[in-house]
Order: C-alpha cells, then structure tokens, then sequence
C-alpha cells in the first residue's frame, strides 16, 4: 500500500488490497453451494474483484477553537479555519487537541460497473461485493493511522449518526479534506449523501474512554449496532449545564 501526497497535509491511500472471500459472499447473499446462483454470482464476482479499487482518505488537522457546542478546525489554514458544530463532538474532543478527517470508499470503479449492470438482482450481489471493499478501506485506513501515528484509544463519528450531528456536516467535514471528489472519486450530493454509495466519512479523535454514537441512539434492530444504547447517557455526559 502506498499513500499519495494530495495536499499539504492530506493523504490517499490508493494502493489497498483487496482479495475478497467467495464463501464470505456467498454466506453473505444466503446463497447455498449447488444453488442455480452459484455459476452466475462467481463470474460476477471475479469481474467486479479484478474492477474494485477500494480507497481512502485522510487529513490531520488541528483543533483550534472550541465552544459549547462546537470546534473550529485548522483555524490558521489559508480557509480560515471550519466549524464542526455538535455538542456530543465537542465534549468527546475535550482533552483532544487534533483529529483525523477521513473518507473511504468502495471506489468508484466499482460504482460504474454496478450501475451500468442491467439485473437489479446483479446489482444486488455487487452492492455485497461494494460492501466487502469498503471494509477492505477502512481497514488499511485504520491499520495505516494506528501505524503511522502511534494512536493509543481512539474513537470515531460519523455526520447523519446522530441527531445532535447530522448529515449536513459533511459539508464542512468535505472542507477540511480539501477536494475528495478529485482525490478519490467521492462526490457529495445536494443532499449530502455520498457517491459511490458504500462509502463512509467521519472523524477519528483520541479518548480515554469508549465511545460508539450507538450508545446515544435508541433505535432498535439496528444490523449495524456496536454498543447498547444507553438512554441517561446524554444526560448525564453531554447535557449543557447554566
């Protein structure tokens, strides 16, 4: 894996591995062996693992202002600094003084191909492999930080995880990053969703305690739950006090 110099001090990793498991997949699509499936889903999914070129990106930046509710990051910057307003992010970064900005994604190799299929169910199976090299990403993203930098605990959040941050943003977390559509083929929508569409955003932050937006969101039967929720714990930790 190599990193590329995309701005001063921001990086992508273009170079990830990507070897994906056909059991793991297959498992995945609840497809059994001998199924009628079987010859079909593998000519897909050798084509899509030779086309996938997983990606990511990164920035260290530095927190230079912090309200109530809010952080200014890289305020020295030629930009004059970004504002992350979030009153969970903002205590969560009490004692930190700098964060990972980051973005990874499937790729849009992938997303090309995927789209230009003609069978829904075909696009189906593709979206499990997108998901596949999206974890490839953030796998070589969080092994290259912990690497690199020597990180001790960390934790991460992700706009749209939370109400108290929401998907808006990823506007101003897009703006410390510089210019991700160029740098890895991400591009955000109006809507401040992301495309490709297995892709994830966020910032990583050091701590000294656990964190999972999970623990402050109630909503049940969630597939990709980390930790319970835990209903006194905005309370008790993020509430404003007069």
């Amino acid at each position: 894996m190599t990193e590329t110099d995309t701005t001063e001090t921001a990086y992508v990793l273009d170079q990830i591995a990507f070897d994906p498991s056909f059991s793991t997949l297959t498992k995945r699509l609840r497809i059994k062996e001998g199924s009628r499936h079987v010859p079909e889903l593998t000519e897909i999914f050798e084509a899509a693992r030779a086309i996938a070129r997983p990606k990511a990106m990164y920035k260290l930046a530095f927190i230079d202002e912090k309200t109530d509710d809010s952080v200014t990051i890289d305020a020295r910057d030629s930009h004059g600094g970004v504002v992350l307003s979030s009153r969970v992010l903002r205590v969560n970064l009490d004692a930190a003084h700098r964060l990972f900005a980051y973005v990874a994604t499937c790729g849009s190799e992938l997303q090309a191909w995927g789209d230009s299929l003609d069978d829904m169910l075909h696009q189906y199976w593709v979206d499990a492999i997108k998901e596949m090299a999206l974890g490839a990403a953030i796998q070589a993203l969080t092994h290259h930080l912990s690497t690199c930098y020597d990180l001790g605990r960390t934790a991460t959040m992700a706009p749209g995880s939370l109400a108290d941050w929401p998907i808006r943003e990823q506007r101003p977390l897009f703006k410390i990053l510089g210019d991700p559509q160029a740098a890895i083929g991400v591009t955000l929508t109006e809507s401040f969703l992301m495309i490709p569409n297995k892709t994830v955003s966020g910032v990583r932050f050091p701590t000294e305690e656990r964190f999972e937006s999970c623990q402050l969101c109630p909503r049940e039967s969630c597939p990709g739950r980390r930790a319970a929720y835990e209903p006194d714990l905005f309370e008790r930790k993020y509430r404003e006090t007069a």
